[in-house]
């Protein structure tokens, strides 16, 4: 059960934009953190559901991966990589999934061993190619110190930048979830 997104109308508008075209179809929130990156990605998930997107979104489903998750228990070579290429295979076989890596500058070199591919590197092949979608999001300068120096991997992303928002929409999220707490 996800909660009402208040004030983020436009920021999921251009999400369901970047989602619907044939190429270059991958946004990335960029914005400090608690500004609601993830919050707008659950306004997405909710709107799907809801059928209030395209048409072309309708029969799909967001799914957050953890990659602390992916990373941990990984002590040999080889057992990261082999996740990853499970991910992408499972991706590749269900295209109405659309992957959301929160903190995504962490798959730049996560993972990365003397000769072995982070999963950047493995994740960009099938991004270039379209045969899966992801959501990523990030801080401003976790992007210019990972996902910018890697020209490949920023090409396969739609920059969408987050702001916080405003006293009066901040008010109205408050009021809407203080019967939470």
């Amino acid at each position: 059960k996800l909660d009402p997104v208040v004030g983020r109308e436009k920021e999921i508008d251009r999400i369901v934009q970047i989602l619907s075209r044939r190429k270059k179809n991958n946004p990335m929130l960029i914005g400090e953190p608690g500004v609601g990156k993830s919050a707008i990605v659950e306004g997405l998930a909710l709107r799907i559901v809801e059928k209030k997107v395209s048409r072309i979104l309708f029969d799909k489903r967001v799914v957050m991966l953890d990659m602390a998750s992916v990373v941990s228990g990984t002590k040999y070579r080889g057992q990261f990589e082999e996740r990853i290429r499970c991910i992408i295979n499972e991706l590749q076989k269900n295209p109405n999934v659309i992957l959301f890596i929160d903190e995504i500058h962490t798959i730049v070199g996560a993972g990365a061993a003397t000769g072995s591919m982070d999963a950047a590197n493995m994740l960009k092949p099938a991004l270039a190619r379209g045969e899966i979608q992801c959501i990523g999001a990030t801080t401003l300068a976790e992007y210019r110190k990972n996902i910018e120096k890697d020209g490949a991997l920023e090409r396969r992303f739609q920059k969408i930048l987050v702001e916080p928002t405003s006293a009066k929409e901040t008010l109205q999220i408050l009021k809407n979830i203080k019967d939470k707490y």
